[in-house]
């Protein structure tokens, strides 16, 4: 059992898993066409996001061009990457997740589906994970909402 933030004068307890084994969700929107590409894998470099943009590259509109942001991690900017033709990289600046849209989703999924939560095992965390996102997935209106940054306008 564990402590959870509460309104004062409350002592709420959770559940608090001891173990650690870890998945990972990678996870690109298109805000303007409402659609998701995800993996969840066991782990984070080069070769999981090397998986990662073809899997986004499949999912790319025919005719159209990817725009992906990117946060700093090492694996995002990594020169062992291969580029799909449909995609280009958008690397932000240092220190500034509240220029990425998919921040938000993170914090979406934390809050709505993967919290406080103890899972049976390794293939229970993929599932859950799968959950999670396909949950998200699912809702167009959530993933517009969510993602569109109505300050981000492109002029031709």
């Amino acid at each position: 059992m564990t402590r959870v933030w509460a309104k004062r004068g409350t002592r709420p307890r959770a559940v608090r898993d001891t173990r650690y084994e870890w998945a990972y969700i990678f996870g690109a929107v298109c805000p303007e066409r409402a659609t998701t590409a995800a993996l969840v894998l066991p782990y984070v470099n080069t070769e999981a996001m090397n998986l990662h943009l073809a899997e986004i590259a499949k999912t790319v509109a025919p005719g159209a061009h990817a725009l992906l942001v990117l946060d700093g991690a090492g694996w995002h900017g990594s020169k062992g990457l291969i580029l799909p033709n449909n995609v280009t990289l958008l690397p932000l600046p240092p220190y500034a997740p509240e220029l990425n849209p998919i921040e938000n989703i993170w914090h979406y999924l934390r809050a709505n589906k993967l919290a406080i939560t103890v899972f049976d095992g390794y293939a229970d965390i993929v599932n859950k994970c799968c959950d999670a996102w396909n949950f998200f997935a699912s809702d167009p209106e959530k993933v517009a909402s969510i993602t569109k940054r109505s300050w981000a306008k492109v002029n031709h």
